[in-house]
């Protein structure tokens, strides 16, 4: 009895049932993710259908890039940046105002657009720098003046270091040059990670691009509103899980590319003029282009008031402004400003005048007259409005672009009267 009771006093333990649940879950979550990849597939390819190429193809060392060509005379090479295509130029009326002046070439950088990014190399800037000056010689362009949205930048400034007789002038727009500290960077290049980041990109990524969509727009075109021209800009290309790729890619990179550049800056021997908005909420540009201005012997740096990271689509006629200024020193109609002594000064300032070079050059005490641009034949500066330019003693942006007292440089505020800005 005793037995008995002892027995009783200790119960068997329940019999363990197997995880189904757990198991149930997993097909749950995989199934999931085969949804999202199947969705994502379709509406990759109809974004392709919707967006069919819009120029050319040219095939140079294995790859295939996508390129559009508008307008005669002086060759003018728009490079996006990341994330983006040709359309963004294309949307902003960057193409159709410069073409009016410049043998206009616009690229879908590797991986975006209709342009291929194979994976049998590290696509960095010096190599994305080597594989357009391969397309640009192939196409038979001796010289050209580059335009660097962004990332491109950098794959602008390594293209004039590397390849110095194809490059006759530099304009970088809103540019990232210096490393800093960036957590956002570990986070957008999660997609480019092997095998997860393929998983990410064909189901999870894709998904959340739509939803942050919004926010994304406030942000790169903040403190300016997403203009309607934008509008005209194929999201859904930018989705893709091919893009996205190339887009993590370039994030990763982003840091380490501008440590390994930091020695290129003061080895440009081209014009080089350089232009950020003050309100820019993506790269910071009293750290960026502000600074690059120092390190550039010579550079102009035009610094757009009340305006954000997409400065060639909120402020146009500025960037269009600069591409003159840049167009005319290489061909030798305006001169670099220099000193008493014919050195040439780094960095200038200009206080007034539409186009950079029609104005004074101020370095410090020190100003010189400088002839406005002439007419090219067969070119029409004056198709480029004038930009009014906010004189140094006039009060500076309380955003980016803050002067320093012994430092000088000029600062654009943009047309509000009346003007839309090609929007």
């Amino acid at each position: 009895m005793n037995a008995q009771t002892s027995h009783d006093d200790h119960p068997r333990p329940a019999a363990r049932r197997p995880p189904r649940s757990r198991a149930a879950w997993g097909a749950v979550g995989v199934a999931a993710l085969a949804a999202a990849a199947v969705f994502n597939a379709r509406r990759a390819r109809q974004a392709e259908r919707d967006n069919p190429p819009l120029g050319r193809f040219l095939t140079v060392q294995g790859v295939r890039l996508h390129y559009l060509e508008r307008g005669t005379g002086p060759v003018l090479v728009l490079l996006h940046g990341n994330g983006s295509m040709m359309q963004d130029f294309l949307s902003s009326g960057l193409v159709d105002e410069a073409a009016r002046t410049h043998r206009v070439i616009v690229f879908d950088r590797p991986g975006y657009g209709h342009s291929e990014r194979p994976r049998d190399r590290l696509w960095t800037p010096d190599a994305q720098a080597d594989l357009l000056a391969a397309a640009l010689r192939a196409m038979g362009v001796a010289q050209a003046v580059v335009l660097g949205h962004s990332w491109a930048g950098a794959v602008a400034v390594a293209l004039a270091d590397r390849h110095p007789d194809l490059v006759a002038g530099l304009v970088l727009a809103a540019g990232y040059y210096y490393p800093s500290a960036r957590l956002d960077v570990v986070a957008l290049s999660a997609p480019a990670v092997p095998v997860l980041g393929d998983v990410l990109r064909h189901t999870i990524s894709p998904l959340a691009g739509r939803l942050i969509w919004p926010r994304l727009m406030r942000k790169i075109f903040g403190p300016d509103p997403m203009p309607d021209k934008f509008r005209a800009f194929p999201r859904e290309m930018a989705l893709r899980p091919s893009q996205l790729r190339a887009s993590a890619e370039e994030t990763a990179f982003m840091i380490p590319a501008a440590a390994a550049a930091r020695d290129r800056y003061a080895r440009l021997r081209v014009p080089v003029a350089i232009i950020a908005g003050s309100g820019d909420r993506i790269v910071d540009p009293d750290d960026q282009s502000r600074r690059l201005h120092a390190d550039i012997p010579g550079s102009t740096f035009e610094c757009v008031a009340d305006t954000g990271h997409m400065v060639h689509q909120t402020a146009t006629r500025a960037v269009l402004a600069a591409i003159a200024s840049v167009t005319d020193r290489a061909a030798g109609r305006v001169a670099a400003p220099t000193n008493s002594s014919g050195d040439i000064l780094s960095p200038p300032m200009q206080t007034a005048g539409a186009i950079p070079g029609a104005g004074r050059q101020v370095q410090g005490s020190q100003a010189r007259p400088v002839a406005p641009p002439a007419k090219a034949a067969g070119a029409d500066v004056a198709r480029v409005p004038q930009v009014p330019v906010r004189s140094q003693a006039s009060p500076m942006p309380s955003a980016g672009c803050g002067a320093e007292p012994e430092r000088t440089f000029s600062s654009i505020r943009r047309p509000t009267s009346g003007s839309t800005d090609f929007q």
